[in-house]
């Protein structure tokens, strides 16, 4: 007999994960929590900005035996698209041949999706199920990152059941060397224009009338 949700958050609040909380003391809170709406279950404009700024996911899936495999997927900015309030996509370059994830997916639909965000300390946990879609070259064309080395082997989708934000608790705050780099560049300039600022002010600008005798 299938049991039906309630709320978006079933999806990871099983049966199961309510009695720990009751006896843990949180079920309360998230019951009011429940109550209020539960969570996300659309792709709002702030979390689509979010996902177009990731270029690193973790993307979960098990088998039909329930063993789970969690895969890193990276790229440029924006590889990992909305196409839509409830549709994720993703072009799934060639390299991998180990086809764990595809085979999951074969045999069981259900899938999650990680973001973490280590400069802003901010992480989001997405689940819903994917399907692998093969020899669809236009869709492939779609999801390319534009001027991307690389060959799309085919593309996934990823249909958003239920979507939360984790607090920033224990994430490092770390930021990519590109990112870095940038920073630099503008201290070096900001430098820069200070230095001639200063050299200008330093410099003479006016010379000093010289005293003449009246005897």
């Amino acid at each position: 007999m299938e049991i039906t949700e309630k709320y978006a958050s079933d999806v990871a609040f099983t049966p199961g994960v309510k009695a720990i909380q009751a006896r843990k003391g949180s079920r309360r809170a998230y019951g009011l929590m429940e109550q209020r709406g539960s969570w996300e279950t659309r792709i709002t404009p702030e979390l689509a900005e979010f996902i177009g700024a990731q270029t690193s996911i973790f993307f979960a899936t098990a088998n039909r035996e329930g063993q789970p495999y969690i895969q890193h997927r990276g790229g440029p900015a924006g590889f990992l698209r909305v196409l839509d309030e409830k549709t994720l996509a993703f072009a799934d370059f060639s390299g991998n041949r180990q086809y764990i994830t595809a085979g999951n997916l074969a045999e069981n639909p259900k899938a999650y999706l990680f973001l973490i965000d280590y400069a802003q300390r901010r992480r989001i946990k997405i689940w819903g199920t994917a399907r692998v879609v093969e020899d669809d070259t236009q869709l492939n064309a779609r999801l390319m990152p534009e001027g991307y080395k690389a060959r799309a082997e085919h593309a996934i989708l990823f249909t958003v059941s239920a979507w939360d934000s984790n607090c920033p608790q224990h994430i490092p705050q770390r930021f990519s060397a590109e990112d870095v780099a940038k920073a630099m560049a503008e201290r070096d300039r900001r430098i820069e224009v200070l230095e001639a600022e200063n050299r200008s002010l330093r410099s003479p600008t006016l010379t000093r009338p010289s005293r003449l005798s009246l005897g």
